[in-house]
């Protein structure tokens, strides 16, 4: 029996002489160019804008980076969470214990945040993964609320009051919010690319195998709890990062805050809104979800109202996202992760669709 790391990709099942796979299409080239040049220009931001234009950045980056891991969770893997706050919670005071506590630099405590978070993940995963479908999503949610009262109880991380970050209090202001927002940059781009890369390998092929049938993919060889670890473990290193960027542009951690189920709430409406099960549709989902926030968020519970609304709109009518109705008739990657062979009687034919298509 083969295993997930023995799934021969289309590349290797053309005959010799009857055609070519490429990965690379016009429409990612386009993409992948427009997206590198558009990172050049954001990181050059903090030189041109405002200091609460950055403010406001740093939470579009945040954002992003948590509506990617969902979508991977949810849209790849099949798990729809509604604990991830969890990690949220934990990257936010991992940053300020690694800071203060352990004195290691504010801006290399957002990586190890993340690896706190992701070893944190495994044990989680084994009683995580007991359950499945919607006991699962109420069983992370429960999950989330015992680690946030693990963490109140705890007096020397300030307990219900939460505490402060100090480490970055000799540092300009402004200098200390340009350093966030390019530590915030960095992080989202990293956090693409590894969905990027995730999507495009034989792992990558396996986990949209065990989303769309566990129990067929374990037949075939695929290692489905294994897959699904990676994933879940994955996606609690970008929350912790998440969660220590918060820290890192408040300066304070505060429980209630950085553990509210309304985390997850936001990662399901722009994952939802974009395009579940896509690399591009987070990306949408995040900016529509942004522009609001910005706009609306003056108005109180109208804001929140009209965020509902939206959201039933699209689970109703418009399943596929912003992004499914924008390659409805015509497959479109701003990501080189599909396969297409050319070369076959002058024409060009899809192989294999990765994502949603699959």
């Amino acid at each position: 029996m083969t295993s997930s790391l023995d799934i021969q990709k289309p590349e290797e099942r053309v005959r010799p002489g009857t055609g070519s796979v490429r990965r690379w299409t016009r429409s990612s080239y386009i993409g992948s160019s427009t997206m590198a040049v558009g990172v050049i220009v954001l990181a050059a931001l903090p030189y041109m804008v405002a200091v609460a234009d950055l403010y406001a950045m740093i939470d579009l980056f945040i954002l992003l980076i948590l509506a990617a891991m969902w979508n991977l969770l949810a849209g790849y893997g099949g798990m729809v969470s509604i604990g991830q706050q969890a990690f949220i919670g934990l990257g936010a005071y991992s940053l300020v214990v690694l800071a203060d506590t352990l004195g290691l630099n504010v801006f290399l405590a957002v990586p190890a945040a993340a690896i706190v978070c992701a070893v944190v993940a495994v044990p989680m995963s084994y009683l995580a993964f007991r359950l499945v479908g919607g006991y699962f999503a109420i069983g992370t949610w429960v999950i989330s609320e015992v680690v946030r009262l693990v963490v109140v109880q705890i007096p020397q991380v300030g307990g219900g009051s939460g505490l402060s970050l100090g480490a970055l209090s000799g540092v300009d202001r402004v200098l200390r919010i340009a350093y966030t927002y390019w530590a915030a940059l960095a992080v989202a781009v990293a956090v693409v690319l590894v969905c990027v890369f995730l999507v495009r390998s034989r792992a990558g092929m396996a986990l949209t195998a065990v989303r769309d049938d566990p129990i067929a993919a374990s037949t075939s060889g695929v290692y489905v709890t294994q897959t699904k670890r990676l994933v879940f473990v994955i996606a609690a290193a970008g929350c912790g990062a998440a969660g220590s960027l918060i820290a890192l542009s408040t300066l304070r951690v505060q429980p209630d805050s950085v553990f509210s189920v309304q985390w997850s709430v936001f990662m399901i409406f722009m994952v939802i809104v974009g395009g579940l099960g896509t690399l591009e549709g987070p990306i949408i989902g995040v900016v529509v979800f942004w522009v609001l926030k910005q706009t609306l968020a003056d108005f109180g519970p109208l804001y929140l109202i009209l965020l509902g609304v939206v959201g039933i709109f699209f689970v109703l009518f418009v399943r596929n996202g912003v992004w499914g109705l924008v390659s409805r008739k015509r497959r479109i990657y701003l990501f080189p992760i599909g396969y297409q062979v050319t070369g076959l009687a002058g024409s060009r034919q899809s192989l294999l669709k990765k994502g949603p298509y699959l």
